[in-house]
């Protein structure tokens, strides 16, 4: 199955959050109400400077999907 690099989630239990799922490597969930991450890979200390790069880029372009979706709905 092919899968979109990002995917938006929301939870009736958790009615201000706003969920990113991140599909591809390093793959997360970002909470947008608190910017609370959740991994779903495990990391060596060798890989904490390549994670720390990517990690920012990733959360940014999180961020950029969710506005980009978000006008798509106000046009």
């Amino acid at each position: 199955m092919s899968l979109p690099k990002f995917i938006l989630g929301d939870n009736t239990e958790f009615p201000n959050a706003i969920y990113v799922i991140h599909t591809e490597f390093p793959r997360f969930i970002i909470n947008l109400e608190n910017d609370e991450v959740e991994w779903f890979e495990d990391f060596d200390a060798e890989d904490q400077e390549e994670l720390e790069v990517e990690t920012e880029n990733a959360i940014k372009e999180a961020t950029d999907f969710y506005d980009s979706e978000v006008a798509k709905y106000d046009e």
